[in-house]
């Protein structure tokens, strides 16, 4: 049996016991009835995921998957290839928006190279990033499929492998990204899962004018038309339209899910990891939190998908686990709503007439 078979075992839904005694004691508060709304429903979902009244999510991560496209070479990014290592670089040094962010939200970066198409061997060496590559960057899915069904199988369980190290010492996990041109492959993973056209899906990504932007939309039909994938099959739809950092991604989440740990799901790219996730195991729905609503005009669609309403929606669209990181305060908010506030009978408070 394989990783991900195993790993797929070991997936269950959320623990109702849980759930209801969180909210019994959510019922109890020593404020007007469920008047922090969407905080109190978030701690619900914690205590059935995490099988605790008093949830862990002090230890905190943002896994930050890195890959390359060979669609770019379609046009469909402003920026070079080569941003993406330059950007991993800036990483490791702490310069980037995820590095700011993570960081006022006491959570470390890890960032995962899944097929980069540059040697950082020099980074690996240092311990500064992750090697799981599976290649150097995927093939252009507007000729023909982005990888073998083996490299999208290896991508999936390359993420359970991560979710799975850094398990032992972390509670919640945040997906993030880096890859020029992975919007493309996001949007058509989108149209396939949602079943929605590719005009209402397709966002400008890196700031693509009215002409790219039209190029873009004819690029992702072409995509689909070449490659068919099977809606119904995961690792079909990765290994034909996909990236290797969204498929790290789909097992990150997986991997969490076996693990019983929340997951913040960041952006547009990460929605698509999360699509696939859900694709290949539908309970992993259980162990997503979605951070956020990104300015893609296809992420709405995903998240209705997911079955999963946004914690922000704050025009965000940069990736790297941004959004993941802002939301890991909501969600120590929720745990302390549930965990700090007093009862009306522990605080001797009258409570409302029935």
């Amino acid at each position: 049996m394989s990783l991900l078979q195993r790993t797929i075992k070991k997936i269950y839904p959320q623990d109702s016991d849980f759930r209801d005694l969180a909210k019994e004691r959510l019922d109890t508060l020593a404020l007007p009835h469920w008047s922090l709304g969407d905080l109190m429903d978030l701690s619900m979902d914690l205590a059935g995921m995490t099988r605790s009244i008093k949830p862990p999510v002090a230890r905190k991560a943002i896994v930050t998957m890195a890959g390359d496209h060979g669609v770019v070479a379609e046009g469909v990014s402003k920026f070079p290839q080569e941003v993406t290592s330059q950007m991993v670089y800036n990483f490791v040094n702490g310069g980037a928006g995820i590095n700011a962010l993570a960081r006022q939200a006491g959570a470390e970066v890890v960032v995962v190279d899944m097929g980069i198409a540059a040697d950082l061997n020099e980074l690996v060496d240092q311990g500064k990033i992750i090697n799981k590559k599976v290649g150097l960057g995927t093939d252009n899915i507007a000729k023909g499929p982005a990888m073998s069904l083996a490299m999208a199988t290896r991508s999936v369980e390359s993420g359970i492998d991560i979710a799975y190290a850094l398990g032992e010492r972390i509670d919640i996990f945040g997906t993030g990204d880096m890859g020029i041109g992975n919007t493309t492959p996001s949007t058509a993973i989108a149209a396939i899962i949602t079943g929605k056209p590719i005009e209402e899906l397709t966002g400008r990504g890196t700031g693509l004018d009215d002409e790219q932007f039209a190029h873009k939309q004819e690029v992702i039909k072409e995509i689909l038309n070449r490659n068919k994938p099977d809606p119904k099959n995961g690792l079909d739809i990765l290994s034909k339209v996909g990236g290797f950092e969204i498929g790290g991604i789909a097992g990150l989440i997986i991997g969490a899910a076996a693990q019983r740990k929340p997951v913040l799901v960041d952006g547009f790219i990460s929605s698509a990891g999360a699509l696939i996730a859900c694709v290949i195991e539908p309970f992993v729905r259980d162990y997503i939190i979605c951070a956020h609503r990104s300015m893609e005009p296809g992420h709405r669609a995903m998240q209705e998908k997911l079955g999963c309403k946004p914690l922000l929606d704050l025009n965000l669209r940069l990736g790297e686990g941004t959004g993941a990181a802002l939301a890991m305060n909501l969600v120590e908010a929720a745990v302390a709503v549930l965990t700090e506030v007093a009862t009306f009978e522990e605080a001797a408070v009258a409570g409302a007439d029935k």
